[in-house]
């Protein structure tokens, strides 16, 4: 599908959503269309980036995260990140102060968001009552910090200091998901051998080749999914020969099956 060209999106005055420890979690909700970004920025509190609907894309210390409405990034404090917004979204930051950040929450990760988290975020976005609003951050905070983590961001190489034959491996694989072509075939149309790109994806980026490719494909999968395609379609856009193979990598990966992530959008 034709995309628009991205636009920057501002953003804007935090002062009236700035945390403090008498008001340590603030709710800004967003109505933000497909296509706008936020540039690279940081902020001196933790962040949770999570949308009631649509799907953005989250960059943060060298990772990118593909967000349906069932998941949201935890963003720490003073950590560069930047995001895209690949469909219209209704965008919920929720801004945090340091003093109440879940111990050992250093490094930005993907939690799933569960039902109740998600209606405690709606309730603290409206509830103008202080003595609520207290009771409402106490549980939001209680469930974030028994909130399960999964690990489906895609590491990407440094912009600055990576092998660039990495980088360019990297984005020619998410840029073509359904390409199955085998690490030395990637190898040899950026430059490389197999053996020189094997250790690169060890040394730079903490994983192997496969272990990477799974990660990006499952990035490309969850927006399909969100959206309502079929799951034998998504299995052919990520290059899966057969349905049943998807989605046993699927289930193996996410804990369910993919037709559980299908329209959660709407």
């Amino acid at each position: 599908m034709h995309r628009r060209p991205s636009r920057a999106a501002p953003v804007g005055d935090l002062d009236p959503y700035r945390p403090d420890t008498e008001r340590p979690v603030r709710v800004r909700s967003r109505a933000i269309p497909a296509d706008s970004h936020f540039e690279p920025h940081s902020h001196g509190w933790s962040q949770l980036a999570y949308c009631a609907s649509g799907i953005v894309q989250v960059s943060a210390e060298q990772v990118t995260y593909i967000v349906p409405p069932s998941r949201a990034v935890w963003i720490a404090p003073g950590s560069n990140h930047s995001v895209h917004v690949l469909e219209d979204a209704e965008f919920r930051t929720l801004y945090i102060d340091p003093s109440v950040t879940p111990a050992g929450w250093t490094r930005s990760r993907m939690i799933v968001v569960s039902p109740l988290l998600r209606e405690l975020v709606q309730a603290l976005d409206a509830e103008t009552a202080p003595s609520r609003e207290a009771l409402l951050t106490a549980l939001v905070l209680d469930e974030l910090a028994r909130a399960a983590t999964q690990a489906l961001g895609v590491p990407l190489p440094d912009a600055q200091r990576a092998d660039k034959r990495l980088r360019a491996l990297c984005d020619a694989v998410l840029q073509a998901p359904s390409e199955r072509a085998t690490l030395a075939e990637w190898a040899s149309s950026v430059g490389g051998s197999e053996r020189t790109l094997a250790r690169l994806f060890r040394e730079q980026l903490g994983m192997n080749y496969q272990q990477w490719r799974q990660q990006a494909v499952l990035a490309h999968a969850l927006p399909l999914l969100s959206r309502g395609m079929t799951v034998s379609h998504v299995a052919a856009a990520t290059g899966y020969a057969s349905e049943s193979a998807f989605t046993a990598m699927f289930k193996s990966a996410m804990g369910q099956p993919p037709s559980a992530f299908r329209g959660e959008r709407t």
